[in-house]
């Protein structure tokens, strides 16, 4: 294994349009390697698809930065409120991330989620009523944006006219490109979250209502299940997990049929393949990339490979979704792939509680989008369409033609 870290280039606008044929040469150097990765941190990039399976399950990669040796990390988060943000899921262990999870997993399992069909399929229609008869919009800020943040404010109680703020907010605490944000930034957007998130609480308390929000409150205040604390951390991970992904899986979604016309002309003329496809877009290019971070809470070996104690581990779903010895012809966008068990929602106690809610809104909005926008194009040369970088992936904006129709 060549033990010279390789340089993740965010600022290299090459790579993060295409990220791939530089994790194809990491994953055939080896196993593991060492990265730098954003903000010059160093992580250990776990490349292959067997190994990340793995390591998604293994109890000695801890999910709780306060177990990294590198405090850069912690820096990230906002300094006056480190302690509530890692009150999460997203950032906990057992026993506290079973309790926590236990508490909202029942509102995302399959039953619940598919009688939310005909909702999403409304909010869908509606979105789609006012871009119609233009023949054409920017499908991520008219479409993919307010649709997964309408379902996700309604599922929790929120007014949906507030998301332009908590959007707002969101953007400047989530790292972009090759830089760590900067911290004065990432206080002043969470003081203004949590403020935010401390009145619907306050008004959830006052007047309950038939919703997610008014359950945890309930669960905080009369069966003591969570404290305050982890009651403002789940409201914001929700808030903000139940829809930046969910935005990247519908634009990312879309701009791949675009640029694979003939998938796109595959899906048309058979929409019963939607279900494989939305898998398919999550295996070949997903929301999360290039991967999961862990961190070693003692010293560890992953497929021979001494990883010490206190290392950020980031276990690359997205660079293991591509591998040739799981999945045939990798690099190939294929809407009829069987055997699709790619990692983009993770594995194992950390799963994405989320996944059946972000399926269904794909399969509804690409579906949609698809049945309401004939003669649908790019407006713009495909590589002008910038990609977001660090972390999270998918289109930033994407313009688009189509028939306009009544």
């Amino acid at each position: 294994m060549n033990e010279r870290p390789v340089l993740l280039p965010y600022a290299d606008p090459a790579f993060v349009a295409d990220p791939f044929p530089l994790y194809r040469q990491l994953r055939e150097d080896g196993p593991v390697r060492r990265a730098v990765i954003a903000g010059g941190l160093e992580a250990w990039i776990v490349t292959r698809y067997e190994d990340a399976l793995a390591a998604l399950s293994d109890s000695r990669l801890s999910s709780d930065v306060r177990d990294a040796s590198d405090a850069r990390l912690l820096l990230q988060l906002p300094e006056t409120e480190r302690e509530s943000m890692l009150s999460n899921m997203l950032r906990s262990d057992p026993p506290d991330h079973t309790r926590l999870r236990r508490l909202v997993s029942r509102a995302f399992t399959a039953h619940p989620v598919a009688g939310m069909r005909p909702r999403i399929q409304a909010i869908a229609d509606r979105l789609l009523d006012e871009i119609v008869p233009a023949g054409r919009a920017d499908l991520v800020a008219d479409f993919a944006q307010p649709l997964p943040v309408t379902v996700i404010s309604e599922l929790l109680g929120v007014p949906v006219d507030d998301h332009h703020d908590f959007q707002h907010w969101t953007d400047r605490m989530i790292r972009r490109g090759a830089e760590l944000p900067d911290p004065a930034v990432v206080n002043e957007a969470w003081q203004h979250m949590r403020a935010y998130v401390v009145e619907l609480i306050r008004a959830k308390r006052t007047r309950p209502g038939d919703d997610l929000l008014s359950a945890l409150v309930t669960a905080r205040d009369a069966e003591q299940r969570l404290t305050e604390d982890e009651l403002v951390a789940m409201v914001f991970l929700l808030l903000v997990a139940g829809y930046i992904t969910t935005v990247n899986l519908i634009g990312g979604g879309i701009a791949a049929l675009l640029a694979h016309p003939g998938q796109l002309d595959l899906l048309r003329s058979d929409p019963a393949l939607l279900p494989g496809a939305i898998e398919e877009f999550l295996r070949y290019d997903g929301p999360v990339n290039p991967g999961i971070a862990r961190f070693a809470r003692e010293d560890a070996e992953i497929a021979g490979v001494r990883i010490p104690r206190g290392a950020t581990v980031l276990i690359g779903s997205a660079i293991a979704d591509r591998d040739p010895a799981r999945f045939p012809d990798p690099d190939r966008l294929d809407l009829t792939r069987q055997d699709n068990a790619h990692l983009a929602f993770g594995h194992g106690i950390h799963y994405c509680l989320g996944a059946p809610l972000a399926r269904l809104e794909g399969q509804i909005a690409i579906g949609t989008a698809l049945r309401r926008l004939p003669g649908l194009s790019l407006a713009v040369p495909a590589d002008e369409i910038r990609r977001r970088a660090g972390g999270l992936r998918g289109p930033e904006s994407l313009p688009v033609t189509f028939t306009p129709g009544g």
